[in-house]
């Protein structure tokens, strides 16, 4: 009796409590289950060798919280280990806010200065989530039109472009 409580608890925990998607493609889910979700993805092999992935699944545009994004997913062994969007800078606040209902209150939320040699400074908006072995960060640029959205799992974006 025990157990079958917790199955339906678990069938409902709330978005939050899950890792981080795109469009309900989880890490970790399958390539059926990208194309699934984004009939229009065009997945094929990665250049070259990487450990992170060995497919890229590819979608010209994809709603997101009611924004437009451009999608890439990333595979290894037909389990997705990371995504990236990118976005239009001017909807980050609708794009934030539908991801922290959906994932939760992020682990911090700063506004970087990088210097710059030439022409001042630049200032990055990064808001970034943490869960287990899973990372995700947004980053907009108040200087420029495009931000990103990127989540992966373990080292991904260590190995991702490592050159063997």
């Amino acid at each position: 009796m025990r157990g079958l409580l917790l199955a339906v608890a678990l069938a409902f925990a709330p978005a939050a409590a899950k890792g981080f998607d795109l469009n309900g493609v989880a890490i970790g889910a399958r390539e059926a289950d990208v194309k699934r979700a984004m009939p229009s993805a065009f997945c094929r092999p990665i250049d070259g060798s990487s450990r992170a992935a060995d497919r890229r699944c590819d979608d010209a545009r994809v709603l997101v919280g009611g924004v437009l994004v451009k999608a890439a997913i990333y595979l290894k062994d037909d389990a997705v280990q990371a995504f990236d969007a990118r976005f239009d800078v001017n909807n980050r606040d609708k794009l934030l806010a539908h991801l922290k209902a959906r994932w939760g209150a992020p682990s911090s939320e700063v506004t970087e200065t990088i210097p710059r040699r030439k022409d001042g400074e630049r200032r990055v908006l990064k808001v970034r989530w943490s869960k287990g072995g899973e990372q995700a960060m947004l980053s907009a640029p108040l200087d420029r039109r495009r931000a990103s959205l990127s989540a992966w799992r373990g080292n991904f974006r260590e190995e991702i472009y490592r050159v063997r």
